[in-house]
């Protein structure tokens, strides 16, 4: 039950801990998404709360969301004014050189009949940039954190692989798309925070999902943010 999994609450805002699987909007060939259990997540408001950003299917935690129209463009513009201070955390088919960095790599789209769309590094694409640190290693497999200045589609995916040279475990899409038997990407939005204008900031943490856990990762490899 997604009602739940709510990590902060106010009259404002709900930071939800996605689960891995579960699409923001419905995806095109039908089935459940996120829109399914907006009415769960009313808590008692006459609106039902709307995902102010989104998050990729395979990928797990918080994910905000609004619970009015005026708090939606202030969530909004806070994103667009990049007030929005956002950390995830992934393991790594691999293990990076070095101990942190930055990655400055624009994206862009491309796609192709036979292999769909993806997002690629390309001189000409959108900025995006992100700040790593390696956190453990365990078995030839690297817990990274990803700090991302900015929100591209797919952006720590394809950062992690052609940044760092190592995707991210599980990827189907960039990686080799296997975890043993439960095929999860191993990537989560481990916390957020937005400020606000004469408000305290939404801010939450989410715990690490029990594939991170079965990895043999665990909360306390994550330092504070």
């Amino acid at each position: 039950m997604l009602d739940e999994r709510v990590l902060f609450i106010d009259g404002e805002a709900i930071v939800l801990d996605k689960p891995a699987g579960l699409p923001v909007t419905p995806p095109q060939n039908g089935g459940m998404s996120l829109e399914n259990h907006r009415q769960s997540l009313a808590f008692g408001f006459h609106r039902w709360p709307n995902a102010v950003h989104r998050l990729d299917r395979d990928t797990s935690g918080c994910l905000l969301m609004s619970r009015n129209p005026k708090a939606m463009k202030r969530f909004q513009r806070a994103f667009e004014e990049r007030r929005v201070g956002k950390r995830y955390v992934a393991v790594l088919d691999g293990v990076p050189a070095g101990a942190e960095g930055t990655i400055d790599l624009p994206l862009a789209k491309i796609s192709s009949e036979e292999a769909g769309w993806r997002m690629v590094g390309a001189p000409d694409g959108k900025p995006a940039v992100t700040h790593w640190r390696l956190l453990k290693v365990i078995d030839d497999r690297a817990l990274v954190a990803f700090r991302p200045e900015t929100g591209r589609t797919h952006q720590i995916r394809v950062h992690a692989l052609e940044g760092l040279g190592i995707a991210v475990v599980g990827d189907p899409v960039y990686g080799n798309g296997t975890l043993g038997k439960n095929g999860i990407m191993l990537l989560h939005s481990e916390w957020i925070h937005v400020t606000r204008d004469n408000k305290p900031p939404v801010e939450a943490r989410a715990p690490l999902p029990h594939t991170f856990i079965t990895a043999g990762f665990a909360d306390d490899d994550i330092p504070p943010p």
